[in-house]
């Protein structure tokens, strides 16, 4: 009945006219600031254009059209809720184009329709104004169509913001704002993003990101002119951040309590070769060098894993904004001896602290991050709240969430809540992470994609690469590698059902946690199997099955060295492991069914043939023994992987856009402490 009601002609009118009249009383009762002065002239220079600004702020929008007669036409739903909107702009004497994008929905919203009929205007000297993100969200996250239009019409996008400094947010997917009257109003038009005709796809996702900073930068100047905060800037969000539940509290108070046991785990782990002994003192928050100078950006990594994905970002802000202090931290002694390698000069690593409140505030007390950004699904309860506490801008980047750690953060909200409420922006590796993220109090996600698709493979030991690939020479060989207890043994029966085609087969084990190694080689000695460990310096024999690569770092070195890869993790329900190093480094990828882990890969992988899936020790064995000896058959898989790698591709353009909006300009840097 409502329903019906709203879309009634008679409703539509008046509503349309009473909002008309609202948005006229806000600009006629405002002090308005432009930039540039004469905002008119600027416009009035690009027509016909493509006027774009965020859905959240287009409030205004009908003020923004130059006094002066131009013909505009804008871009509108065709929802229920649209019509009032349509009454208010027809009101202002703008035409309309009903259609819009899709969205992740992929609901048929009319958008090809639209796509045309804006072309059409545009040719006929009419400009089309348009939101850039696109309903149900992200906020704020440019879609492809508005690039597309450029395009095909050769126009110019111009980016347009207004803002005023009272205003109140909907409880919407974009945080739409209402302007309220007796405001100051700051009106922002920025500089104007082409897109060549002959863009092909990564020119036009290098539009699409220009279009988003563009957008970012005149939505900052439009609020710093009405002298008013942005309601999606973390900093406010931070403010509103739930305060932590019983569970949350308990769990501060034992990681306090708990400090005298400190030392002995991390004894322990030293004696197992876990941590390094003259970096112990880092573990409890105390730096071993100084902080550089100015602003510093934190980045945190749980592992190897993470450091390589995070590291191309790194080096990019490295290369824009020298000036800039950067900070890895890790866990693990893997993962610091790849920051030694790869970091960039001047950048610092440090071992993260323990997850103790007195090691953390030692540790934030020296190096006084201006901006933190962790990776992946990283949330150290402690890290986050006395991050948070410090007004720290928390980031994650390369954001993951699986349905089990969703569903369990989701049951504890006052566990979750304050954590995920802390991090101001959440760049996830997919729409479902996103909306999860969101789900759990994140105010702003953003898909961008998995960073792993970008980040370069795994470093090759050049000296030890001769040596191995000599005592490798004549033989048939494929790889089980980051393999998890029970895939040794399956890699172990596949191996025995191959020796009988290839009787000079040699199976290489690399276990995902390098200490398994001497207990893999007594459980496959028991099978009768001729078992070298590399850990012990031995390299294979003649004679040898199974040679068991046990040791840090070297994973690069195998998929390098082996034409055939079974990536573990995937035959016992783990989740998988990463199969974009395996391909960039020349392996064909075998994975079992449980790869939920990796599944944007995957899943590109599969349905376009660039990998193999296998369920059991036969059909591995099958499935490696013809690639091993079907030579067209691998390159046939490795051409469809590579492309599948390509297309997966574009996150970290993405990820430092969004990160931009959060670094000083290069003529400003200043430390904010």
């Amino acid at each position: 009945m409502a329903k019906r009601l709203s879309s009634s002609e008679s409703v539509v009118a008046f509503g349309s006219a009473v909002a008309a009249a609202y948005i006229r009383l806000v600009y006629n009762t405002s002090e308005v600031l432009r930039d540039p002065p004469d905002t008119d002239a600027k416009l009035f220079s690009e027509h016909p254009q493509i006027f774009a600004m965020w859905h959240g702020q287009f409030g205004m929008l009908p003020k923004i059209k130059p006094d002066r007669p131009a013909d505009v036409a804008a871009m509108v739903a065709r929802h229920g809720d649209a019509e009032l909107i349509a009454g208010v702009l027809s009101r202002f004497g703008m035409r309309l184009i009903r259609g819009a994008g899709a969205g992740y929905r992929r609901r048929n919203r009319g958008g090809a329709a639209a796509l045309r009929e804006s072309l059409k205007a545009l040719q006929q000297g009419t400009t089309v104004a348009m939101t850039a993100d696109v309903a149900p969200g992200p906020a704020r996250k440019a879609g492809n169509g508005i690039v597309m239009l450029a395009k095909l019409s050769g126009r110019p996008i111009v980016p347009c913001a207004m803002a005023t400094n009272r205003y109140l947010t909907l409880n919407n997917w974009s945080a739409f704002t209402i302007n309220l009257p007796f405001s100051k109003l700051g009106i922002a038009v920025g500089d104007p993003v082409r897109v060549p005709e002959d863009a092909d796809s990564a020119a036009l996702e290098a539009a699409r990101i220009a279009v988003e900073r563009g957008l970012n930068q005149a939505t900052a100047r439009a609020y710093e002119l009405a002298g008013a905060t942005d309601p999606l800037l973390p900093a406010v969000q931070v403010k509103d951040a739930p305060k932590p539940a019983f569970a949350l509290r308990a769990y501060r108070a034992l990681t306090r309590y708990a400090a005298p046991v400190a030392p002995l785990l991390l004894a322990w782990r030293t004696r197992i070769g876990k941590e390094e002994p003259a970096r112990r003192p880092e573990r409890y928050g105390e730096a071993s060098v100084p902080r550089p100078s100015g602003f510093l950006v934190w980045f945190h990594a749980a592992s190897v894993g993470e450091a390589n994905a995070v590291l191309p970002v790194i080096d990019a802000i490295a290369t824009e904004h020298p000036e800039i202090g950067l900070l890895l931290t890790t866990g693990t002694v893997t993962s610091a001896k790849l920051a030694r390698a790869r970091l960039p000069k001047g950048a610092v690593h440090q071992y993260v602290p323990l997850d103790n409140q007195d090691y953390v505030r030692r540790f934030l007390k020296h190096w006084q991050p201006d901006l933190t950004v962790f990776v992946e699904s990283e949330i150290w309860p402690n890290l986050v709240l006395e991050t948070n506490a410090l007004n720290v801008p928390l980031v994650l980047v390369n954001g993951r969430m699986s349905f089990r750690s969703f569903r369990r953060w989701r049951n504890r909200p006052g566990l979750s809540r304050p954590l995920f409420s802390a991090f101001g922006l959440v760049l996830a590796q997919n729409e479902r992470f996103a909306q999860r993220f969101t789900a759990l109090g994140t105010p702003r996600t953003v898909a961008v994609g998995n960073l792993k698709a970008d980040a370069p493979p795994p470093p090759v030991d050049l000296a030890g690469h001769k040596k191995l690939a000599a005592a490798l020479a004549g033989r048939t060989v494929w790889l089980a590698a980051s393999t998890h207890p029970g895939e040794d043994d399956i890699a172990a029966v596949a191996h025995l059902a191959m020796k009988k085609a290839r009787p000079d087969l040699l199976t290489v084990i690399v276990p995902r946690h390098p200490e398994r190694g001497p207990f893999i080689a007594r459980l496959l000695e028991g099978a009768n199997l001729k078992v070298a460990l590399r850990s012990e310096g031995k390299l294979p024999e003649a004679g040898t099955d199974i040679y068991i690569a046990d040791t840090i770092g070297e994973l690069g070195l195998f998929y390098n060295l082996v034409p055939v890869a079974l990536i573990g993790g995937s035959l016992v329900p783990h989740g998988g492991q990463n199969p974009v190093e395996a391909i960039k480094l020349g392996a064909a990828v075998v994975t079992g069914p449980h790869w939920r882990n990796f599944a944007d890969a995957y899943e590109e992988l599969l349905a376009s043939g660039g990998a193999v899936q296998v369920s059991d020790a036969q059909s591995l064995a099958t499935t490696a023994l013809l690639l091993l000896e079907n030579a067209q058959a691998r390159a046939r898989i490795m051409s469809r992987a590579e492309g599948a790698i390509a297309r997966l591709g574009g996150a970290l353009p993405r990820t430092i856009s969004e990160l931009e909006q959060f670094l000083p300009p290069k003529a400003t840097l200043q430390h904010a402490s």
